[in-house]
């Protein structure tokens, strides 16, 4: 009897082999049993040789080994008590084996085998045949198991238990680790009803993989065989620095096989993890292994058309904690709100995936734009250095519109666009200069003849409107609710060609009808044609004509939904097109 290793941890299994040699068949083997070691597993193998004895006679040989898996349950100089073959005339025994325990688990690169031991058979070249071979499980016989990677097996449960590791020790802030949670059995299982996996305060979190159903991989541990299954794992991201605490995940087990089964509970055990601060440098919240791309629907476009700007981040780590980069449009572009779209896409180890920003600018002005370049800085904790995400500029340019217009009907003061500006139109360069002639009147104005007449009339104009409605006044006036209800009439009448387009027709016609609608509304009201004015503009005549605060928002609101409806998505929906065709109605209803 012999043992693979003279010193051992608490934390370490060893192996024991008994190697009996030509026993009878009715010979009973007695292994050693103390209380001071637990035995974990244990395996048999048998060989048989022949060789030529004395006087050439045939000798036929049988070596049994018996291998015993085993860990300390104290620490000391402990002692392994001898093992002994009973036959029927006589009791062999073996010498007892004596270990050092410490406390812990040795490193792999301190394990010390023993030197074979002086051959206690006398069989030519050492041990008898089959000592150092292999045991009925295929494993090395006397061979070293790694111990790196291996879970602790606990006291007591060591047929069923559930372990939580995790594939690094220390990480970054924002720096990917894996959660795994592993089930190890000896036993049976028919079902894992419910796992609990650990609270994850202070970690973005994101599912890895979660099998629904149980498969499992033979795993040595100890030298001693299990089924390992996988039931959770988790990527998840620090958020802050420290050393963090994940708490041991639980679980329901029914194990055995159809009505012999029982249900029993197993928790895990704790994991630390040592989050360390980003480096000094840029401030940014990337980290992982990116790249960067920005794609231009046209860099040539008319007055009014659409430009769609696509930034393309690509790589390993966290989608959410990519940064909304700066887009640095000119102010001579209406810039609309972006839209991001997320493409996961994991590898064996490592969350990543692709995200898609896209802007939609207008452009409301002629002439040449630049869209300057970008750098987006992100560490990579492979590396433990922090890398710039670069694109360079793209020159847009803006060439007249449709009947050779220069400006958009939205460019207003408040665009940023003060002063001389050089501006594309159909026939070329507008004049920088402007020369005018002056000459003196003729005559004085009083002195002409129809100015007497000219400036009775507007006092003449009064009183006789003044009459008017003192006549209509006296003869009967209307009611609020009967001017409404004309109004609504007359809303109405003028909504009729955007009414037609409302469930057929294309999004731009509708839009630009409706805003052609309110626009011809607001006109006949004021007096004077308000198509093309600024906003700034219109609501300053708004202003002087007296029209609320409440309904020059309500105008205003319908005017921006048309203009964004040509371009925005989801703006072609039929609910879309009926509430603004209900928005227009109550803004021309509600004008007092």
């Amino acid at each position: 009897m012999q043992a693979d290793r003279e010193k051992v941890g608490t934390e370490d299994t060893f192996r024991l082999e008994i190697v009996v040699a030509n026993a009878p068949e009715s010979s009973v083997l007695q292994l050693p049993v103390a209380e001071d070691f637990e035995v974990l597993g244990r395996s048999q193998s048998t060989q048989m040789s022949y060789s030529l004895g004395p006087g050439g006679a045939g000798v036929i040989t049988q070596v049994q080994k018996h291998t015993l898996t085993m860990r300390a349950n104290r620490t000391g100089h402990l002692t392994i008590p001898a093992a002994a073959v009973q036959t029927a005339s006589k009791l062999y025994k073996t010498r007892p084996v004596s270990i050092e325990v410490v406390r812990g688990r040795l490193a792999p690169d301190r394990t010390v085998r023993r030197q074979p031991p002086t051959n206690p058979f006398g069989f030519p070249g050492g041990l008898p045949p089959g000592f150092g071979g292999m045991d009925d499980d295929g494993d090395p016989l006397g061979g070293q198991p790694r111990l790196d990677d291996e879970p602790a097996v606990p006291r007591g449960d060591s047929d069923l238990f559930l372990r939580m590791s995790l594939d690094k020790s220390e990480a970054y802030v924002g720096e990917q680790v894996m959660v795994n949670i592993h089930l190890y059995s000896r036993v049976d299982l028919s079902s894992v009803d419910t796992v609990t996996a650990p609270k994850l305060d202070g970690f973005l979190s994101l599912d890895f993989k979660t099998p629904s159903q149980l498969t499992s991989e033979q795993r040595l541990i100890g030298g001693v065989p299990y089924r390992e299954y996988l039931l959770r794992q988790r990527a998840v991201f620090p958020l802050k620095a420290g050393t963090v605490t994940i708490e041991a995940p639980e679980a329901d087990i029914t194990t055995g096989i159809f009505y012999a089964g029982r249900r029993v509970h197993r928790k895990g055990n704790e994991s630390k993890l040592v989050v360390r601060p980003l480096p000094p440098g840029p401030s940014t919240t990337l980290v992982g292994r990116w790249r960067l791309s920005r794609e231009v629907s046209q860099t040539e476009v008319a007055l009014g058309e659409p430009v769609q700007v696509k930034f393309i981040f690509e790589g390993r780590g966290n989608l959410q904690t990519i940064p909304m980069p700066a887009l640095g449009a000119p102010a001579a572009f209406k810039v609309f709100d972006p839209e991001t779209n997320d493409q996961a896409k994991n590898t064996r180890t490592h969350v990543g995936g692709t995200r898609v920003i896209e802007f939609t600018l207008v452009p409301q002005q002629t002439g040449t734009f630049v869209l300057p370049a970008l750098s987006v800085p992100y560490f990579d904790p492979e590396g433990r250095k922090y890398e710039d995400l670069r694109v360079d500029e793209i020159t847009i340019t803006v060439k007249p519109g449709v009947g050779g217009a220069t400006a958009g009907p939205n460019l207003s003061a408040t665009t940023g666009l003060d002063g001389p500006k050089n501006q594309l139109i159909a026939g070329g360069l507008k004049s920088l200069r402007h020369t005018a002639r002056f000459s003196a009147p003729r005559a004085a104005l009083t002195t002409r003849p129809w100015f007497l007449p000219l400036a009775v009339a507007p006092f003449a104009f009064t009183l006789l409107a003044g009459a008017f409605f003192f006549a209509r006044g006296a003869l009967g006036s209307e009611s609020a609710e009967s001017i409404k209800q004309k109004q609504a009439r007359a809303a109405r009448k003028r909504l009729a060609a955007a009414e037609k387009l409302l469930s057929k027709g294309s999004t731009p016609e509708f839009y630009a009808e409706v805003e052609r609608a309110l626009t011809s509304f607001m006109s006949a009201r004021l007096g004077t044609p308000v198509s093309g004015l600024a906003r700034g503009e219109l609501v300053t005549r708004l202003t002087e004509a007296g029209i609320a605060e409440a309904d020059r928002a309500r105008i205003i609101a319908v005017l921006e939904t048309c203009d964004m409806g040509r371009y925005a998505p989801g703006m072609g929906e039929a609910a879309a097109r009926r509430r603004t065709m209900t928005e227009a109605a109550a803004a021309m209803e509600g004008w007092s």
